[in-house]
């Protein structure tokens, strides 16, 4: 059942990535492919878990086993005496089961209701037409020009956001630059290694990066300081690669039919919805760090202010300006199926991580490279582009404590461990469309091809990585 797991997620990992060739959608395969992991799990507990249901409840509690470490907190926690007697081996497993896909729930429920949150504000936005605030100031139309504006824009963007809403900002900017899917695909794919290499070296700048963060393991100012030129040359290398093959202009998409939307709202409203855009979304980290709620609560309230006042900004307009404007309308043309994607995808790396395989992968590549901390967080950089990097560096930081230096044991805060981890999970995943948050998004949004990605994109990406894990080593490990 073990290795059954794996095999489901490598078959469903084949029908997401070739999904042109299959004519199924990819958020159908990521559903069934997470939810039956799951089924799997329940079904296998006693065998994934190395459980005899045959125990007595004191035998499975007391048991010496070497269970991964969630279910042997979870057993450490239970109180035996107040067990039912009716209870069985069987019945508590399918609770630790129960108590896992909750946990993974939460987690995934407060993705998903940021990736609303965000990308409302941002089609709300586009509604309006705020985004020309920023298109009119675009003039040129040179690629190898517009690409490097394009993109460290988003570089410097994705540090102050993050990367997932930097890159539907983004998203929606470049649908209103470029008419050419190609050119489109393009520049979409190096939005996402931008955003990603934004985010890496800022507190704040991506999901793996403030796990170390309020974790304890690495300090702002730290963080800032050693990994901001090597994330700026994970998107230099790419970007002067392209410079040199990157000709023509791009073609901006026809306005023709556009005027009559625009006649609904005036140049000052077109701008204050813009602004009050941008407010609400760069306020989300500091509501973060403020109350320390998690960030889609700092969006839902962007939101609900920028809902309130679009409300009372068109309250005496026609009945069909207000249709066109309005949240509501809004909601209607989110991509829900992007949506559903990112659920499935998320399940199905979650199902691994309370299965045991990543904590065995992590603790594979300890004894695989004895201990050398850049080729293993080179790897797990690599890792985080084929499963998703969150539950990777959680792996990380429950196998490694935060104390005085014992290689394999233990590291103290700022070490190059935890400062190389927050590189390489940050920009690793852009090495596949579906390896990073900003690029299930980017997919999503601008309807990207998984193996169009790879031919393209994918070797920029890997190569911009590794100068950048080779500028660090440099500096730092030699």
């Amino acid at each position: 059942m073990y290795t059954l797991m794996v095999v489901v997620f490598v078959i469903g990992y084949l029908f997401i990535a070739l999904e042109h060739n299959f004519l199924i959608d990819k958020a159908a395969s990521a559903l069934v492919t997470g939810i039956t992991l799951w089924t799997i799990l329940v079904f296998g507990a006693d065998v994934i878990y190395g459980v005899d249901y045959g125990w007595s409840i004191t035998e499975f509690v007391g048991s010496s086993g070497d269970f991964i470490k969630p279910l042997r907190e979870y057993l450490e926690g239970l109180n035996v005496a107040k067990l039912s007697a009716d209870d069985s081996t069987g019945s508590v497993l399918n609770h630790f089961i129960g108590h896992e896909l909750q946990h993974h729930v939460v987690e995934i429920a407060e993705i998903l209701f940021f990736l609303l949150g965000a990308m409302t504000i941002v089609e709300l936005i586009d509604a309006h037409g705020g985004f020309s605030v920023i298109t009119d100031k675009i003039t040129t139309t040179k690629k190898s020009t517009l690409i490097w504006i394009l993109s460290l824009l988003t570089f410097f963007f994705s540090a102050a956001l993050d990367n997932l809403t930097t890159a539907i900002v983004m998203a929606a900017l470049l649908k209103k630059l470029i008419e050419d899917k190609e050119d489109l695909w393009l520049f979409a794919g190096v939005t996402v290694i931008a955003a990603n290499s934004g985010g890496a070296w800022s507190p704040i700048g991506d999901v793996t990066t403030i796990m170390l963060w309020i974790g304890g393991q690495i300090t702002a100012a730290n963080i800032v300081t050693n990994v901001f030129v090597p994330s700026l040359i994970s998107l230099l290398v790419p970007l002067i690669i392209l410079s040199f093959t990157l000709k023509g202009n791009v073609k901006k998409p026809s306005t023709e039919g556009l005027d009559e939307d625009q006649e609904i709202t005036t140049d000052k409203e077109r701008k204050l919805v813009f602004f009050l855009g941008v407010i609400s979304l760069l306020q989300v980290p500091v509501y973060k760090t403020l109350t320390h709620l998690p960030p889609f609560m700092g969006v839902l309230l962007g939101l609900g202010m920028m809902w309130t006042l679009t409300e009372i900004l068109h309250r005496r307009k026609s009945a069909r300006a207000k249709s066109k404007l309005s949240v509501a309308n809004v909601l209607r043309k989110i991509d829900t199926s992007s949506i559903m994607f990112f659920l499935g995808i998320l399940l199905a790396v979650g199902s691994l991580q309370s299965a045991g395989h990543l904590t065995q992968m992590a603790a594979g590549l300890e004894k695989a490279f004895n201990g050398n901390i850049y080729a293993i967080d080179i790897v797990i950089g690599l890792l985080s582009s084929i499963v998703d990097n969150v539950p990777l560096v959680a792996g990380a930081m429950g196998m490694y404590e935060i104390g005085p230096l014992q290689t394999g044991v233990s590291y103290p805060v700022d070490h190059e461990f935890w400062e190389f981890l927050a590189y390489t999970a940050g920009t690793g995943g852009s090495c596949l469309i579906i390896g990073s948050a900003a690029g299930v998004a980017i997919m999503g949004l601008v309807k990207i091809n998984f193996v169009w990605y790879i031919k393209r994109i994918s070797l920029l990406a890997l190569a911009g990585y590794l100068a950048g894990g080779a500028y660090y080593y440099v500096i730092h490990g030699m």
